[in-house]
């Protein structure tokens, strides 16, 4: 099993992706081989949050040269995550007909999005 800190590469950041995180959506370059439910689980260990939806795609690399020298950059892959961002109490009924009532302990945001790169 791959460990969450293989999985997230680093984060991605455009101007696109910086307007998408008022939406609560971040984007993310990720282990190219990687599932949807492994990036699900990665990103919610590292950064207490709940993943609510997972979109990746998939780039492969750009033919380069330098001089004569021919080559191509690696391929990879992108994954853009959208968090809860309003975490609602959930409430449920337990035995007996008493109504009890859970508080999600999430962050509704990724404080640490824009410092690494």
């Amino acid at each position: 099993m791959k460990l969450a800190e293989d999985i997230i590469k680093k984060p991605l950041i455009t101007e696109k992706s910086n307007m998408e995180v008022a939406e609560g959506k971040y984007t993310f370059i990720v282990d190219k081989n990687a599932t949807k439910t492994e990036i699900k689980k990665a990103v919610e260990k590292l950064f207490q949050v709940k993943v609510l939806k997972v979109n990746t795609m998939n780039f492969k690399g750009k033919k380069k040269r330098m001089g004569v020298h021919e080559g191509f950059r690696p391929d990879w892959k992108k994954a853009i995550v959208k968090i809860d961002t309003d975490p609602k109490p959930v409430s449920y009924i337990e035995k007996g007909g008493k109504e009890a009532v859970i508080n999600k302990k999430f962050k509704t945001s990724i404080e640490e999005f824009g410092a690494t790169q």
